[in-house]
């Protein structure tokens, strides 16, 4: 029996390192149902159990409750095998012998980390009942295998329309909330905000030497020069500049709306005219194009910002601030004054997941209102300040149904789906329980 290395090298991923001494003694194997035409032993049963303790669920220890409980894993098992013999019947889902040991090289280095030594991870694999780490890996390939198949089964299903929702009804998922009440994970202070977010402007000097440099580069690359080389010299793109201005395949909507246009404008193999937008000057080469993406590099050339630049804007953030303070509207000093690319009002946002240059203070102070003046980017070519005023702050607590009810909605939905579809499996699979 490999309960004990089966808790160990799979919950390790959560710390869990079980001793063996806590195991139950091995049973008598025999079949417990028959799918098609693979069985389903006890000891798998008995495996499922242990892993459920393993991964913090109170199994019960009664014995009749423990084999109501095993009897809910044998019909899970039975679902899982139905997912996994219709994903291999199906020949356009394939699953590669690559991306199965990608996954298990990631679980076995993980999983090594638990044992303070080779020898006492070799041990725990031979009290399992695994005479080598290979024989484990085989194991571990092929419950990866299974594993892939079912998901890709489902995601083929749901892209082909043959696996619609289900909209359950208000009792549905008022029950699925009472019976996941153990699970529901309490929110992070929920922060409501409204900003007005300016960045600096270079002045018109910088920018008339900066359009100037884009220029000569675009004429010496339509000349025949280098477009990686000069982008690896000259572009202002930290990112991008290492790789020759490569950004790589993106779709419409992730870009700036001006550099998005112009790229989703050219052929293969062209390159744009000069194209403005806040970050600088920017030429652009499309490399290959797609219907939905385009492949396409750039070159940035970024105006210089001066301090006197920045102290101006600060100044004028100040100003702002003040006229919002003395009532002015804020949709107003938005339209005139906020960058369009930033978000003007942020509703509920958790405070671990406030951006990295604003203040922390957001998250804990439950005083609603204007804030002081910052500044984001204070270390990037192109300083911001943030004028901002809390509209809202929701202390840390419990979930309710109605903050959840639409992910409900959704999670059951696509659960009642699969469970419609299994349904079917079910009546034209031979399935023999014999628990």
């Amino acid at each position: 029996m490999r309960l004990a290395i089966l808790v160990v090298l799979i919950t390790a991923f959560a710390g869990a390192v079980l001793p063996v001494a806590a195991q139950a003694p091995a049973p008598v194997d025999r079949i417990v149902a028959i799918v098609g035409n693979t069985p389903i032993l006890a000891s798998q049963v008995e495996e499922q159990l242990v892993l459920a303790q393993g991964q913090g669920t109170k199994v019960p220890d009664d014995s009749a409750a423990r084999r109501a409980y095993a009897n809910d894993l044998l019909h899970q098992m039975v679902d899982a095998e139905l997912l996994v013999q219709q994903a291999q019947h199906d020949t356009s889902i394939k699953v590669t012998e690559q991306e199965v040991q990608d996954e298990v090289e990631k679980s076995v280095q993980n999983v090594h980390t638990q044992f303070s030594s080779q020898l006492d991870f070799e041990a725990q694999l031979r009290a399992a009942g695994f005479t080598s780490e290979e024989e484990w890996r085989r194991w571990l390939a092929e419950n990866q295998r299974r594993t892939i198949l079912q998901q890709r089964l489902v995601q083929n299903l749901r892209q082909n329309n043959k696996l619609r929702p289900i909209p359950p009804t208000d009792t549905q998922m008022r029950q699925y909330w009472s019976e996941n009440s153990a699970q529901r994970p309490k929110h992070a202070a929920l922060v409501t905000f409204r900003q007005v977010v300016m960045p600096v402007h270079a002045d018109s000097v910088a920018r008339a030497k900066a359009r100037a440099l884009a220029d000569s580069l675009l004429t010496a690359v339509r000349h025949g020069a280098n477009f990686t080389e000069l982008a690896k010299k000259y572009s202002a793109d930290s990112a991008s500049r290492p790789q020759g201005g490569e950004l790589g395949w993106f779709r419409r909507g992730v870009m700036v709306k001006n550099f998005e246009e112009a790229a989703f404008h050219l052929h293969s193999g062209e390159i744009s005219d000069i194209v403005e937008t806040a970050f600088g000057f920017h030429i652009i080469q499309v490399e290959r194009v797609e219907p939905a993406e385009v492949q396409a590099r750039h070159i940035l050339i970024q105006p210089e910002i001066t301090p006197v630049q920045v102290a101006l804007t600060r100044h004028l953030a100040d100003s702002v601030h003040d006229a919002l303070a003395a009532g002015a509207s804020f949709d107003a000093l938005a339209r005139r004054y906020a960058d369009p690319d930033e978000s003007r009002i942020v509703d509920a946002l958790p405070a671990p997941n406030l951006p990295a240059d604003y203040p922390t203070t957001l998250g804990t102070d439950s005083t609603r209102g204007l804030k002081p003046v910052f500044e984001i980017g204070a270390n990037a070519p192109r300083p911001k300040f943030v004028v901002l005023e809390v509209t809202r702050w929701q202390a840390e607590g419990e979930l309710t149904f109605d903050d959840v009810k639409d992910r409900i909605r959704d999670q059951l939905g696509q659960q009642l789906a699969v469970q419609h579809y299994l349904d079917g499996l079910r009546r034209t699979t031979y399935i023999d329980f014999r628990f």
